[in-house]
């Protein structure tokens, strides 16, 4: 019988002891109202890309169902039993990322590059935003050219010496595990999770455990689980309530890199 993974929430086999796609312990009963928005299925992804209000395909460039021979394009599709996971280049090369029967993890390889995309793309939209405007002054002089490098050397050297006495004196916390009263929590993007050993699962810390270490969060930092990193780990939460577009925002394809294999 096909059951869903309460961590992944992929459909998976209920002989299996683990799950084979996020490494989680299989239970007997799940809940699939508080397991991450995942798709693994193509259908599930196309449904996932309509909800998260993202720009039209020929925008993104991130092809679902379809294959797409032009350059510059990154897609998903079927074909007799096989799913395939592709990139075109700028050069019109193609670059098979997956070609296989797992659609779930056809899915995953795809929707995990779709959603680092979206970050991409926001990241770059704010520093669009943050470096805009302009305005308008007198005719400079030679001395204005003297007194503006003067000021540009200050400027940089601030800097400079501020990001040395920042990476001394920094004690904010490190992404990673930490230990604190027999209870596990990780620190990641300025947020802290708590694991709960009767649920077997992380959740969002709301216990203020950031300010109980203060300014000593390195006294508590321990090492990761087996060394994996965060991502690969069976007690990942993934939150992809981020990647909802703004509609005032503008996803510019050219900005993608083109030339790596993915």
């Amino acid at each position: 019988m096909q059951i869903r993974c309460e961590y992944c929430n992929c459909e998976i086999d209920d002989s299996c002891s683990s799950c084979p796609y996020c490494g989680a312990e299989v239970k007997n009963s799940t809940n699939a109202e508080s397991v991450p928005d995942k798709p693994c299925t193509i259908e599930e992804l196309k449904q996932w890309y309509i909800s998260k209000n993202l720009p039209p395909e020929n925008v993104t460039r991130f092809f679902i169902a379809k294959n797409i021979k032009e350059p510059k394009a990154i897609g998903i599709y079927e074909e007799n039993g096989v799913f395939i996971v592709y990139k075109n280049k700028a050069s019109g090369e193609r670059a098979v990322r997956y070609s296989g029967p797992d659609e779930a993890y056809a899915v995953n390889e795809f929707y995990q590059k779709l959603r680092s995309e979206i970050a991409n793309q926001k990241s770059r939209n704010a520093s669009r935003s943050s470096g805009s405007g302009g305005s308008r002054g007198r005719k400079k002089n030679s001395s204005d050219d003297i007194l503006g490098f003067l000021a540009i050397v200050a400027f940089f050297g601030v800097f400079v010496i501020g990001g040395i006495l920042f990476a001394i004196f920094d004690k904010s916390p490190s992404r990673g595990y930490y230990r604190y009263n027999n209870r596990d929590y990780y620190y990641q993007n300025s947020s802290w999770y708590y694991y709960d050993d009767d649920s077997d699962y992380w959740y969002p810390d709301n216990t203020g455990i950031g300010e109980v270490f203060g300014d000593n969060s390195a006294d508590y930092r321990v090492y990761d689980h087996e060394g994996e990193r965060f991502e690969d780990s069976s007690y990942y939460y993934e939150d992809s309530s981020n990647d909802s577009w703004d509609s005032n925002d503008s996803w510019d394809s050219n900005d993608m890199d083109w030339d790596s294999d993915w």
